[in-house]
């Protein structure tokens, strides 16, 4: 009788997981995410001059220094862990509904990470096109930003090579922004240490900037943002 009972109990707590499990991903690129904010601007029909889509590295900045996206019109659109796919899926929502002047695309290191998928650098350029041809059929003028640099990621220490896989990548998005003339960010130079790491000056977990590192990032920013409102 017992064991009946705890069999029972168990097959229980194992359908309420798989349907709570379920739940979760049927927004698997958490589309939902900015969906009041969006509203709101939308709304008020605000001309917004860029928006910054990417990943915690994008919501860090906004979190860390916000004057430089209210001072700028900018709006930050970034969610931690997310790979380039994700943010493809996004890009209706949270960039082309809210007609920016521009869209500043910052994505690949959760590819190369491996956090939802096994990496292929052609599949990452291949997402990070698609989001920037979406971006100018709606005549939203496109910058480029570099993956920044790293060399390890304490979430999966499994990957190997990481410093090499973001040398490599960075080099495939810089030939195609410059291939079709698109400002591209290198973040990765400002920041970078003898390793190819992210400098300790710059961010201690050797992913994420600081303040510091955001305040070398936001002069190369607004550079290329400039340079596309001038194309």
């Amino acid at each position: 009788m017992k064991t009946s009972i705890l069999k029972a109990l168990f097959i229980s707590a194992l359908l309420f997981t798989t349907v709570v499990l379920h739940a979760q991903n049927r927004d698997w690129a958490n589309i939902n995410r900015y969906k009041t904010n969006n509203k709101e601007l939308v709304e008020a029909k605000k001309q917004i001059e860029t928006v910054f889509i990417g990943n915690s590295i994008t919501e860090g900045w906004v979190t860390l220094d916000p004057i430089f996206f209210t001072n700028n019109n900018y709006e930050g659109r970034g969610i931690s862990g997310q790979i380039s796919a994700q943010m493809l899926l996004r890009m209706r929502e949270d960039v082309i509904k809210l007609k920016p002047r521009v869209v500043v695309i910052n994505a690949g290191t959760n590819d190369i990470a491996e956090n939802a998928n096994v990496y292929d650098p052609e599949i990452t350029l291949g997402n990070i096109i698609s989001m920037v041809q979406l971006a100018q059929a709606n005549d939203i003028k496109v910058v480029l930003g570099s993956v920044l640099p790293t060399n390890h990621f304490r979430w999966n220490p499994d990957i190997t090579d990481v410093a090499g896989k973001v040398t490599d990548l960075n080099s495939r998005i810089k030939n195609y922004a410059d291939a079709n003339h698109i400002p591209y960010i290198d973040y990765h130079t400002a920041l970078k240490d003898k390793d190819n790491g992210l400098d300790v000056k710059y961010g201690e977990d050797g992913v994420h900037p600081n303040i510091e590192g955001y305040h070398i990032m936001e002069p190369l920013a607004k550079e290329a943002i400039n340079k596309a409102l001038k194309q």
